[in-house]
């Protein structure tokens, strides 16, 4: 017979409006009671849920993690119970025997053998850093998406600028490309707005902006410049959130940078927020790169 680990716990299966909620209490022969009820995932409904559990004294959860549906739910528990996040794949359902009742029961009696992994889940304040890094590299994406447009903009008016010069987003690319936005049918005047550390020759560029930049070819380079300012805009606000945010995180944040390859202060609060600070979580370093994903899986069977 597997052991209890838990003999007071619950079971909780979340979806977007409501949770289904399934307390298991066994006594001393192994028989267990289960006490069942659904609640609101509006926070009236999650206090009422939190109520419910102390009233049955029962202090140590489990849940899926559904989505993002799960964070409210673990916000509310968090500091009155001890939850076990964990990964949908380790607490699946036998196919054939699933409901939303079932399902709670099933969690809570995996849990109470305790065979479910419980997931890593760091302090609120570096959770909310690391949602703001996991917003920035959204921003970052859109960013690289308007410079392969706004490149793409240019080679179907065939100019080449972008094959000549290494950021078509540099000052000196940038101002002639305004020129010839500004004038489509002057020739712009390169050799006054190269920089000193331009490689290619006045010739060069002159050659590779020898197109035909149709009205609106120039229009749709408007407005992709005028969405990347105010991505970059929006990045830079961002980023000085981060900042201010990860100032208590000082001393660790010095410490990583001492490491070759994490000068940049946003990479060093990048690796605090996803690891935190505090190391006791991982028994050992090879648990560390593990939740990582630095280390591969091990999937053996049969030798």
């Amino acid at each position: 017979m597997l052991k209890i680990v838990y003999p007071n716990c619950c079971g909780i299966d979340v979806h977007k409006t409501f949770v289904v909620a399934v307390i298991a209490i066994t006594d001393n022969h192994n028989v267990t009671q289960y006490h069942r009820r659904r609640f609101s995932t509006f926070t009236k409904g999650l206090q009422s849920l939190s109520k419910w559990l102390e009233l049955y004294s029962c202090f140590d959860v489990c849940m899926e993690s559904t989505g993002k549906y799960w964070i409210p739910v673990f916000n509310v528990l968090e500091k009155s119970s001890n939850v076990c996040l964990a990964h949908p794949k380790y607490v699946k359902a036998i196919k054939g025997k699933k409901n939303d009742k079932k399902d709670a029961k099933w969690i809570a009696d995996l849990f109470k053998h305790d065979l479910v992994a419980n997931s890593f889940i760091p302090p609120l304040k570096i959770r909310q850093l690391r949602d703001m890094f996991r917003y920035r590299m959204k921003l970052t994406s859109i960013l690289t998406s308007e410079k392969n447009r706004y490149q793409n903009c240019l080679t179907w008016s065939n100019l080449q600028i972008a094959s000549v010069v290494s950021d078509v987003f540099g000052k000196s690319a940038q101002e002639i490309i305004q020129s010839v936005l500004d004038n489509p049918q002057v020739k712009p005047d390169i050799a006054s707005m190269m920089r000193k550390n331009m490689k290619a020759s006045v010739e060069t560029l002159t050659n590779s902006m020898d197109g035909d930049l149709s009205p609106e070819q120039a229009n749709k380079l408007r407005i992709i410049k005028s969405h990347y300012d105010t991505v970059t805009f929006c990045q830079n606000n961002l980023d000085q959130m981060i900042k201010e945010l990860g100032t208590e995180y000082e001393t660790q944040r010095q410490l990583i940078q001492s490491v070759p390859g994490f000068k940049n202060p946003l990479t060093a609060l990048r690796v605090i927020s996803e690891v935190g600070v505090d190391m006791t979580k991982f028994p050992t370093a090879g648990h560390l790169c593990s939740w990582a994903g630095l280390v591969p899986r091990n999937d053996e069977s049969a030798g």
